[in-house]
């Protein structure tokens, strides 16, 4: 079995990343919920959509190593590697941000697996030959059927939905905030801990059946 994750938003938290650097900008008061979502709601709110832009190159370039893992993903690999489970990153991610300076974010995200212990391949399975950094969401998309996934992992229901998704995996959105309706063309998940259920516990063939 070969599982697929996304990275940005279901490997890495930035809610706590984001905050402290909007924060740092004087764009949002510290009592603003430390959520991502909350801090471009507000940023966008009050007219500063391009300071929110620039912050994401910064969020997602040098500063990325203060972001967090979701809790749960590490044990997640853990569990797959003990039990035989491959495992890729596929990510849909731009070489460099949209705005402001040109910052690396493929070096980036490797910096933030290196930094975090993702590439602990005993411990965790994954090398960085692992990670695939695709330039365009049809790359993703592409990249995914190429590699032949059973299972992918996602946070966005809108990728999931894409027609040209590959028909052959099983697709988990992962919604940590609870915040999406279920739909019958993925399983809907909010922890870490479901995926490894999901994944680990049988659902998969059940599901296959």
């Amino acid at each position: 079995m070969l599982v697929g994750l996304d990275f940005d938003n279901t490997i890495v938290c930035y809610d706590r990343l984001f905050h402290r650097l909007a924060v740092e900008q004087g764009l949002v008061p510290v009592s603003l919920p430390a959520t991502k979502g909350a801090v471009r709601d507000h940023i966008r709110a009050i007219g500063r959509e391009p300071e929110w832009t620039a912050m994401q190159g910064v969020g997602y370039g040098p500063r990325i190593s203060d972001a967090e893992p979701f809790p749960g993903v590490k044990e997640f690999l853990r569990a797959c590697r003990a039990a035989g489970v491959d495992v890729a990153i596929v990510s849909h991610k731009t070489k460099h941000p949209y705005l402001g300076p040109a910052y690396d974010l493929h070096a980036a995200a490797h910096t933030f697996l290196t930094t975090h212990g993702f590439y602990d391949t005993a411990d965790t399975g994954l090398s960085p030959e692992r990670v695939n950094l695709e330039l365009t969401k049809q790359a993703k998309l592409d990249r995914i059927g190429a590699l032949g996934c059973d299972v992918f992992v996602d946070d966005l229901p809108e990728f999931l939905g894409e027609p040209s998704f590959p028909a052959k995996p099983r697709k988990l959105l992962f919604d940590p905030a609870d915040a999406n309706a279920d739909r019958s063309d993925y399983t809907r998940v909010t922890s870490w801990a479901a995926v490894t259920s999901f994944v680990l516990g049988g659902e998969v063939s059940r599901w296959a059946a």
